[in-house]
């Protein structure tokens, strides 16, 4: 063998060993993020190759859970279940905050209400309040989009915004954040709630207030950096104590200063 194919040999053994591929999954709130930040570490990391998908928190967690992903990203903290499912199969775990999010009541832009409390935003979505007319707004039947059941945002909303109560059942359930967005966009009497990251043009947010209509306040990173916003929350992302070496440089990445100025560009909250 010639010294050119031990040199040729060598250096394809080095990239092998030196080759990061891992998978991301979960969340569709930081489906957009993780993509953005992912493609950058690529870019910075040649040998690099991270595969990012969404679902839901629910099926990322799922995913980590029986060990179909590397990483799961949520919207929202690990419940008890599966917290003791992680601890009865001897699985050690890490959860790292790495941006914080709004979450943006939406309706359709020709709706004349810009305003609803939180106790108002219950009703709604506990069937209450059906017409537009009971909250200020025309004589027209509200139709309330949201998240599926597996959604970390879906777990959030229905928590902290219907104070744990059920949704209605005319509550149409959508797959993707994405699907929400394009409902309410075509849809005049309809309502929804995202990701900030989410909101664009072709739908309008809504102001929200959690004291009884005495202040109301725009979704946005500032007040949500500073907390006047009062549906915002941490974003996650969870993996296993037997992959941190192969994971922890993407990770390190996302929360330093060049990470968390993607996550302030692709609209959410950065850390600090």
């Amino acid at each position: 063998m010639n010294k050119t194919i031990i040199i040729l040999l060598a250096l394809l053994t080095a990239n092998q060993i030196f080759a990061q591929k891992f998978k991301i999954k979960g969340s569709d709130t930081e489906l957009p993020l993780t993509q953005n930040e992912a493609e950058e570490y690529m870019k910075r990391n040649k040998n690099a190759n991270l595969m990012v998908t969404g679902g839901g928190s629910g099926v990322g967690l799922s995913a980590l859970l029986n060990g179909t992903t590397d990483i799961a990203q949520a919207s929202r903290s690990l419940r008890m279940d599966e917290k003791l499912k992680l601890k009865n199969e001897g699985k050690e775990y890490k959860e790292v905050i790495i941006a914080y999010d709004a979450i943006a009541v939406i309706v359709h832009p020709s709706n004349k209400v810009s305003q609803l409390t939180r106790e108002q935003l219950e009703d709604i979505y506990t069937g209450k309040i059906t017409n537009w007319k009971d909250v200020g707004g025309e004589n027209q039947k509200i139709i309330a989009y949201s998240r599926e059941t597996s959604s970390g945002t879906f777990e959030f909303f229905k928590e902290h915004v219907l104070n744990k109560k059920n949704f209605a059942p005319t509550t149409l359930l959508m797959p993707a954040t994405g699907a929400i967005v394009q409902s309410v966009s075509q849809t005049k009497g309809a309502i929804g709630y995202i990701g900030l990251g989410y909101l664009e043009k072709t739908v309008k947010a809504i102001q929200v207030s959690n004291d009884k209509g005495v202040t109301f306040v725009a979704p946005s990173v500032a007040s949500a950096k500073n907390n006047s916003y009062p549906i915002s929350r941490p974003l996650y992302y969870y993996y296993l104590t037997s992959v941190e070496s192969t994971v922890s440089p993407y990770i390190k990445f996302v929360l330093s200063p060049a990470g968390q100025q993607i996550v302030l560009k692709t609209g959410y909250v950065p850390i600090k």
